[in-house]
């Protein structure tokens, strides 16, 4: 495969945003008043909106419009190849997504995963290679409001991009440099990771704590943090991360679950106190959610691995459950 140099990275990049929902719309609409030329995957009803007033964004980041973008609903509509595409897809469409947009990617183009849970990276890797996968970490949460507009609600960090296998490969270390860069200047903070694969545990730390107790309980994650129940099953669910991590050879953020504990609490819930979890919002809608990707990896790899992990178990039966039965 032909690549380019670090130093001859384009200035602006043809980007698909496979997965034009709240985080995808929130990173095209920015990308696109930066001047790169974006084509959005998504669902008719929001595209439509687009198509006739364009890309709405509001919130903590301010008040912000686009327009210009190209628009599809299917993949066989994409166009020219892409030098860049955002991965954004819930994780239960991965395999089907990355299968599907292998043939959009410029030959040194890249695809990153902006997505919750374990195995996304892998999975889309088996499509594309690893020499062409980068992966990112997202802690700020959004919302589509109504077709066409999204809201950032939250922002606890930057969002970190790195490399998941492959380290010390410059064309790769270029593009997280450059994708940094990029979404840095359109308005999403952000850094490349030297350790990404740490950082998406992490986040699962915080996923797997806070989605499905505010999905079961339909509350705001600072209501979690408050009660001591909800708080002991926080702990017992970083516990067994910490757990399977280490049977894994991954090393966490934090050192301990502990060390951990004193951040999450400290900081990381105090800056997203009022959030309601996405996996709350899937089941309002009646919608698959990503639990087997959060809890349910966590319990799995356990499984794998022989280490024990019951809260997650039981917190991935009981979304699984309400999913079935339906909320009420």
């Amino acid at each position: 495969m032909s690549q380019r140099r670090p130093e001859d990275i384009a200035p602006t990049a043809r980007i698909l945003i496979a997965g034009a929902g709240a985080l995808g719309s929130v990173c095209g609409c920015l990308l696109r008043r930066a001047g790169h030329a974006v084509t959005l995957l998504g669902r008719a009803s929001h595209l439509d909106a687009i198509a006739a007033n364009g890309l709405h964004l509001e919130g903590i980041w301010g008040a912000h419009h686009a327009t210009g973008f190209h628009l599809i609903t299917d993949v066989a509509r994409a166009g020219a190849p892409f030098d860049l595409i955002l991965l954004c897809v819930k994780s239960f469409h991965t395999a089907s997504v990355a299968h599907a947009i292998t043939s959009l990617l410029a030959p040194d183009g890249v695809v990153v995963s902006l997505q919750n849970g374990l195995g996304n990276v892998e999975q889309i890797a088996a499509h594309v290679g690893w020499q062409r996968v980068l992966a990112g970490r997202v802690i700020f949460g959004a919302e589509v409001v109504a077709p066409g507009r999204v809201r950032v609600s939250v922002y606890a960090d930057p969002v970190l991009i790195g490399i998941w296998q492959g380290e010390g490969d410059p064309h790769l270390e270029a593009w997280c440099r450059q994708l940094a860069e990029w979404l840095t200047a359109a308005g999403v903070p952000t850094n490349p990771c030297a350790d990404i694969k740490a950082a998406l545990w992490g986040k699962v730390l915080y996923n797997g704590a806070l989605n499905p107790l505010s999905a079961l309980l339909r509350v705001h994650y600072g209501a979690l943090a408050d009660d001591p129940n909800t708080r002991a099953i926080m702990n017992a669910v970083f516990d067994e991360i910490y757990a399977v991590a280490a049977a894994e050879g991954v090393a966490l953020p934090f050192a301990s679950a502990a060390d951990y504990r004193a951040e999450f609490y400290g900081r990381l819930v105090p800056s997203t106190f009022d959030h309601r979890s996405s996996m709350l919002q899937d089941l309002e809608r009646a919608r698959p959610t990503e639990i087997e990707a959060i809890n349910g990896a966590v319990w799995q790899r356990g499984m794998a691995n022989g280490t024990a992990t019951p809260v997650n178990e039981v917190l991935t039966r009981l979304v699984q459950a309400r999913s079935n039965i339906g909320t009420g």
